[in-house]
């Protein structure tokens, strides 16, 4: 009953029922209009307002010789006594035979904005005829801070908000020698450039020339780059094209030649912040002056969100690993000065076969 007729085959695919044919969605990279007022916008001001009633935290460090205005440089910075001197008046003020850190803690509020201000000041570093490894201990507390802010994280009932002591920036005072800088400061540039966030500054300005402070920032610009310390704003971390930009033109200012004043004076009938001389009056918020405000808007108005992200997502982050990595060891070893009995580290998981 088979037909000995060749079968005549249709190039044509064969028809598929409508109910059976597979959808496939693309999706839309356009923005899609809206008819009337949905009220997506009001995120922002959710964020907001619940922001300000939490406030923020930031702790910075100042990092220099005695008599070179790291206090009065904070003071200028937040316009407020948030940083005094460590000896009383009436005493005689001696400087300390180690580097002892001394942090002290404000709330300022602004406009209905609170942030809950740590500075972290040390006394007595590079003081010394004998300055070998006086780095230590500013490493030991910078990593303390970070173990303290691991043990919270790890612990299985944890606080909805982790106390943040972690230091966001450390500024470095670069005494104004105008010649090349000395092998302590690129040594410490160098070993805290890894674990925080280093901002080197140039300090009293005013006793340099114009000319003069010109070619010491060259020189330093030069060792930086020759000795490869990477100093805040990073190139590394630079993603967004406008960022790049921003970051760029402040790495041309680095390091801010900066004068500190905590006094107001009278000057063409209004009261200017800066530092009375013979020869007139050095105003502290005028950039024809000094770099002041270069440095006020990258800690306070433009990069201290960014401080502190770097902060958590970079150098923490390290911190963290190479800490969890050291639970697989038998015995933890001390690291960079800390304790093997810090906090307990949880151990990795054993998965056994039934």
């Amino acid at each position: 009953g088979s037909s000995l007729e060749p079968e005549q085959h249709s190039m044509e695919p064969p028809a598929v029922p409508e109910e059976e044919m597979p959808l496939t969605t693309t999706p839309s990279t356009a923005g899609c209009q809206l008819f009337g007022y949905v009220g997506i916008e009001a995120v922002l001001d959710q964020m907001k307002i619940k922001t300000m009633k939490t406030g923020f935290e930031f702790n910075i460090m100042v990092v220099g010789q005695s008599g070179l205005g790291k206090s009065t440089m904070v003071n200028t910075l937040f316009k407020s006594k948030v940083s005094r001197k460590a000896s009383q008046p009436g005493q005689e003020e001696r400087i300390p035979k180690t580097v002892q850190l001394q942090s002290i803690t404000h709330v300022i509020e602004e406009k209905g904005v609170k942030m809950k201000l740590t500075v972290t000041d040390t006394p007595g570093f590079g003081d010394q005829i004998n300055n070998e490894n006086c780095w230590d201990p500013i490493i030991k507390y910078i990593n303390e801070q970070y173990e303290r802010y691991l043990c919270e994280e790890i612990l299985i009932t944890r606080k909805r908000k982790i106390p943040d002591t972690r230091v966001h920036g450390c500024v470095y005072f670069i005494p104004p020698t105008g010649h090349w800088l000395r092998p302590l400061d690129l040594e410490f540039m160098r070993r805290l450039s890894k674990i925080v966030n280093v901002v080197p500054v140039i300090a009293k300005a005013d006793t340099l020339t114009l000319e003069e402070r010109a070619e010491f920032k060259e020189r330093i610009q030069e060792d930086l780059k020759t000795h490869a310390i990477s100093v805040y704003p990073q190139e590394d971390f630079d993603q967004d094209p406008d960022d790049r930009a921003l970051n760029d033109r402040i790495r041309e200012k680095i390091p801010f030649a900066v004068v500190g004043a905590d006094q107001e004076h009278q000057l063409n009938g209004k009261r200017v912040l800066g530092r009375k001389t013979k020869w007139g009056i050095i105003e502290v918020e005028n950039p024809a002056h000094c770099e002041f405000p270069f440095l006020r808007d990258l800690l306070i108005r433009s990069h201290l969100q960014d401080l502190k992200d770097i902060t958590h997502n970079v150098h923490y982050e390290s911190y963290r690993v190479q800490r969890l990595s050291e639970s697989n060891r038998p015995m933890l070893s001390p690291l960079n000065g800390l304790p093997s009995k810090g906090c307990p580290v949880p151990a990795p998981a054993q998965h056994t076969r039934r």
